[in-house]
């Protein structure tokens, strides 16, 4: 290392980002103010309607919809150098320090800790966020619609092995709504226990997914031992944490956590291999300008009736992103369809397509138009 001193440019140049940071805290303690003072009116609100003798909801500080709008209004403004990506993620995480004064948003996952379902959580919310580990995708949406927390995250698609069924089926009797979407990639690890002999390694475990996700890698090298699925893949680091001769296969922020070694890195089939989560509450969703809407849908068994459902879609210009078939509970051999598409159950050609569908349908349920994704797949903190 040079011992030489700062040149005076480079003593400028500090001085200047001294400065800046200066700015930059005074403006940041200037926001979170204002997000004080936002909570205090709200609060004042419902005081008032309550001595009324209003019914009056709990106020909801949260907002999903204009959370998006800035988000995307900053990348659009985004001059550089740095990414527009990298300017959100900033933002994000102030935005969830800011909103944590109001009222610290408790979030439901699937766990325990160390899954890429918390990742996504914090993702979604900031680290400013309570995330609260849930046993299973049922636990999830019961401590929801419970109260117990106010929003939840459960993975809903990957693009390897498709749909989470379970998840799909859990949207069909609850009177929760999707109020957001997360993406992000996936890159499987093998741990074990520090100091493990891969020789001695006599069972993999995961949750099935993973498992599915890593056929190929686990066939070619692990074929000679016990493969078995558990609850999540942070349930399979914490086991193997406390077990020698068991492998888990879990991401790096599991490794972490619980101490383990990565007996083998990058171990996903499909390189791309990139999982969706939805994020869940009790609250409809206004417009954003940049939406998803999701519903269930099921037609009489006849011919060409799945076409006369899509059909309103292509003549209305709206592009669908997914569709799926879940077999229905109410009758052998028929089927309830997931449609997503692009746009606002508010928007008038949206609107439209729906009043058509409950035409010709026995069964329809829009559970919730959500701003789509705004921060890339690629950017995990």
């Amino acid at each position: 290392m040079s011992d030489s001193k700062p040149t005076p440019e480079l003593l400028a140049i500090r001085d200047t980002i001294d400065a800046l940071d200066q700015d930059i805290l005074k403006l940041i303690s200037e926001r979170a103010r204002c997000a004080q003072q936002v909570a205090e009116i709200k609060m004042q609100e419902v005081q008032s309607a309550s001595g009324r003798g209003d019914d009056i909801a709990e106020p909801q500080f949260y907002r999903p919809e204009r959370e998006a709008q800035v988000l995307l209004r900053l990348k659009e403004r985004n001059e550089g150098p740095l990414a527009d990506d990298t300017i959100a993620y900033i933002f994000r995480e102030i935005m969830s320090a800011c909103l944590a004064l109001e009222r610290p948003l408790q979030v439901a996952y699937l766990g325990p800790e160390g899954t890429f379902t918390q990742a996504a959580a914090l993702k979604h919310f900031g680290h400013a966020a309570v995330c609260v580990s849930q046993g299973t995708i049922d636990r999830v949406f019961a401590e929801v619609e419970s109260g117990g927390c106010h929003y939840g995250i459960v993975p809903v698609e990957n693009s390897t092995e498709g749909m989470v069924s379970h998840t799909l089926d859990s949207f069909i009797d609850t009177a929760l709504h999707i109020v957001g979407e997360v993406e992000i990639p996936i890159h499987h690890y093998l741990l074990a226990l520090k100091g493990s002999d891969p020789n001695k390694i006599t069972k993999i475990i995961a949750h099935q997914q993973a498992l599915a996700q890593c056929r190929n890698w686990l066939s070619h090298r692990w074929s000679h031992v016990e493969w078995q699925a558990v609850a999540s893949n942070g349930e399979a680091a914490k086991r193997a944490a406390k077990e020698p001769g068991v492998a888990a296969i879990a991401g790096e922020a599991a490794a972490d956590f619980y101490g383990l070694e990565k007996l083998a890195e990058h171990i996903e089939d499909n390189p791309d291999n990139t999982t969706r989560f939805l994020v869940i509450g009790r609250d409809e969703v206004p417009p954003s300008g940049h939406d998803k809407t999701s519903l269930v849908v099921s037609s009489r068994n006849k011919p060409g009736a799945l076409l006369g459902l899509l059909e309103p879609f292509r003549r209305e210009g709206i592009s669908l992103t997914r569709i799926d078939t879940r077999p229905s509970k109410t009758e052998k051999w028929a089927y309830v369809f997931f449609i997503e598409f692009e746009g606002h159950c508010q928007d008038a050609r949206v609107a439209a397509i729906l009043s058509e569908l409950e035409e010709q349908s026995i069964l329809i349920k829009v559970i919730c138009s959500y701003p789509r994704a705004v921060l890339s797949c690629g950017l995990v903190f």
